[in-house]
């Protein structure tokens, strides 16, 4: 739709819409408000999972991003206090709105304590019904990932004109840093482990193993497997210095994934991580914790044109020679050809040939772009975390005289 025709007062088919999505380009799209009321200007992009819509929505690395579902039913098995990724950060600071094709439903599951909607308004996220989620992915395909502002108004009332400002005046993601919105406050203990039918989250492990976790934006679900492989996890807020992180006597050190753009995060991150890696401390980023580590050794990354989100991925891991159905939740990418000498490429998407993972051949340190702690697959990539143990089980036995050479992911498979 034209400016003039997103300008021109709105002639309704049938009722008044109360929710709209405004593009920069000035499209604007019509449907049925839901959650919160009010407006949110972010990022459009589209996920393709079926299911999981909870933990993608409480998921901080989607901070400024607003989602398009493009499984029609979203909603269908409610919402409950357990499915959460994130539960100490502000709901404001993390998804911006959400965009559905199909009203939602009536939830219909035994977890389920509270229906979409009504969460969405308490987690203050708007959301718009009624979509063609299709056609807005074939423009994002085409086009890009577009600023946009989503709005939701109980009696249909918009200012598009000011909407569609507010809409080209949003910088986009590129030079933003919103990490220091999702990470935590203060460095804190993590005890959790992975949720099992009739128990939830298990706790009791005897913990073998020391990790600082860099919190650029931490998915729970993470830090829970990271205790089930005998870690004893303390979370730092995202700009802790090195000498402070030396100062918890770490085995080993997790980078989380996050938001924003990584080169912007990178101003404070990468210092920290050139420190550990002098130090050869076993080292585990995902998502943009790897974009960090790629960063560190001197490698760049780029805006990609339409992203990755999803959970239907296939991704090969060069070590192993398999190829696993992964998670992905990102709009940057590390470079490969820009991986120095001493990286070598470990993972890579087969369905655009970007670049998934690294490691170091002179350090104990690697790193995935997708998430396996997310278990689509549904649990092909946690050999992941058990790699992350072995690297500080062999740093243990170096340190013991009993190996001399520094350990790589690779011989840690």
């Amino acid at each position: 739709m034209s400016q003039d025709q997103a300008s021109a007062p709105a002639r309704w088919p049938q009722r008044k819409p109360t929710g709209v999505l405004v593009l920069a380009d000035g499209t604007v799209l019509y449907g049925t408000g839901t959650g919160a009321v009010g407006q949110a200007v972010g990022e459009v992009c589209f996920n393709t999972a079926m299911t999981g819509y909870q933990e993608i929505l409480t998921d901080p690395s989607y901070a400024g991003q607003i989602i398009s579902f493009t499984f029609p039913h979203i909603g269908n098995v409610g919402t409950n206090d357990e499915d959460v990724e994130s539960t100490g950060i502000a709901p404001s600071a993390g998804v911006r709105g959400v965009i559905l094709h199909a009203p939602i439903t009536r939830p219909s599951n035994h977890r389920s304590r509270r229906d979409l909607g009504s969460w969405l308004e308490a987690r203050g996220i708007i959301g718009l019904c009624g979509i063609d989620t299709r056609a807005l992915t074939v423009l994002i395909r085409e086009k890009g990932m577009p600023n946009a502002v989503i709005a939701h108004s109980p009696e249909g009332v918009f200012d598009l004109d000011g909407l569609l400002t507010l809409a080209r005046r949003w910088p986009g993601l590129v030079g933003m840093d919103l990490v220091p919105f999702v990470t935590t406050a203060k460095a804190q203990a993590w005890a959790a482990g992975t949720w099992l039918a009739g128990e939830g989250y298990r706790k009791g492990y005897a913990a073998k193993y020391k990790v600082v976790a860099i919190d650029y934006g931490a998915k729970e679900n993470i830090l829970r497997l990271l205790t089930d492989v005998g870690c004893a996890v303390t979370i730092v807020p995202a700009q802790t210095p090195a000498e402070a992180i030396f100062a918890l006597e770490p085995d080993g050190v997790f980078l989380s994934n996050g938001p924003g753009d990584p080169a912007e995060t990178g101003k404070y991150a990468v210092p920290v991580i050139e420190a550990l890696l002098e130090r050869k401390i076993p080292t585990f980023g995902i998502c943009l914790g790897h974009q960090m580590l790629a960063l560190a050794i001197g490698a760049r990354t780029e805006k990609m044109r339409q992203g990755h989100h999803g959970a239907n991925h296939p991704v090969k891991d060069f070590t192993t020679g398999k190829v696993e159905i992964v998670s992905m939740n990102h709009g940057f990418s590390v470079v490969a050809s820009s991986l120095p000498p001493n990286a070598r490429e470990t993972h890579r998407s087969l369905f655009d040939g970007s670049n998934c993972g690294l490691e170091l051949i002179d350090r104990p340190a690697f790193s995935v772009q997708h998430h396996p702690e997310a278990s689509p697959g549904p649990r092909d990539s946690h050999y992941l975390f058990r790699r992350f143990a072995e690297l500080m089980e062999k740093a243990h036995a170096r340190q013991r005289g009993a190996l001399e050479p520094v350990p790589t992911a690779a011989t840690s498979s």
